[in-house]
């Protein structure tokens, strides 16, 4: 057997005689890289490899319901981060919701997905004009669940983030 190339750090390994088929070398960073693609994969296409992950989470979860209250007492600098990302996943998430406001323009020219905002909070819902504010927002997929009205204003106020 010649030498192979690994897909993932692309050095040259010598194949295992007992897996002649084998792509990526025994380096730890790879193994990890392909073993979490694999698991990526069979979770996408097998449900019940996917029931039964979720089912033991659950398992898990009952039988230690005490973790996570615990682990927040212990690591207070992980709570206040991801409390900060969570308050900014909440604004990326209101401004996509705004769907009939003229101050939220969707630049749809624009390789990313722009959006204007006044910096007046209070009259967001029915502003014309930008005053000069510029976020830039990674796109995120659409929720799914209920059916949602399909026109929403944002009330005064409700973006508590943006205030300044």
């Amino acid at each position: 057997m010649g030498e192979r190339r690994c897909r993932y750090c692309e050095e040259t390994f010598q194949p295992s005689k007992y897996q002649p088929q084998q792509t990526v070398c025994g380096d730890s960073a790879c193994q990890k890289r392909r073993r979490t693609e694999y698991r990526q994969q069979k979770l996408k296409t097998d449900e019940e490899y996917r029931q039964v992950c979720l089912d033991s989470s659950r398992k898990w979860r009952s039988r230690n319901p005490d973790y996570w209250k615990g682990y927040r007492e212990e690591h207070p600098d992980a709570v206040a981060q991801n409390r900060e990302k969570q308050q900014g996943r909440d604004s990326k998430q209101r401004l996509l919701d705004l769907a009939n406001n003229t101050s939220a323009l969707d630049l749809k020219h624009s390789a990313a997905a722009v959006w204007l905002v006044n910096g007046e909070v209070a009259d967001l819902a029915n502003n014309n004009s930008v005053s000069g504010k510029v976020f830039v927002i990674e796109v995120l997929p659409r929720r799914k669940g209920p059916g949602r009205a399909s026109c929403k204003q944002q009330r005064a106020g409700a973006f508590p983030a943006f205030a300044g």
